[in-house]
Formats: structure tokens, C-alpha cells, sequence
């Protein structure tokens, strides 16, 4: 048991989260990733992005906590 709890990793988190929101979630893709704070790569694109979709990522957040805690 020792050996699989040090095999855990912060990212393995955020992956399963990022699937998670992808195959059983209808957010828009732009959301999870705010949500795991990555930056928008495309210059252009940022220029453009000037939300941070606070109430949105806020929403996804608690239907992942709901799923974490054992509902659908």
C-alpha cells in the first residue's frame, strides 16, 4: 500500500480532473484549462482573452467536488 500512495502525483490529479471534464462534463474546453490556471499559449489568442471566467470555473469546481464526493 506505502508503494502505490508514493506512486501519486500532483499532476495525476489535475489529468484526472482535465478527464473528467472533457468526457463527462458539457464545459467548453477554454474553462478546464482556466480552471487548472494553464496559460493561453497563442499570443493572439490571449491578446483577445480577457476573461477569467471566474463564475463558470466556479461552477465546474463544484460539480467536481460533487463527483469527488460521490454523486453523478
Amino acid at each position: 500500500m506505502a508503494a502505490l500512495l508514493s506512486a501519486a502525483v500532483p499532476h495525476g490529479f489535475r489529468s484526472s480532473f482535465r478527464d473528467w471534464a472533457a468526457e463527462e462534463t458539457d464545459y467548453p474546453r477554454e474553462v478546464a484549462e482556466a480552471a487548472l490556471a494553464h496559460k493561453v499559449r497563442s499570443q493572439i489568442e490571449a491578446a483577445y482573452r480577457r476573461s477569467v471566467l471566474f463564475e463558470r470555473r466556479r461552477r465546474l469546481m463544484d460539480d467536481w467536488a460533487g463527483y469527488l464526493a460521490g454523486g453523478s
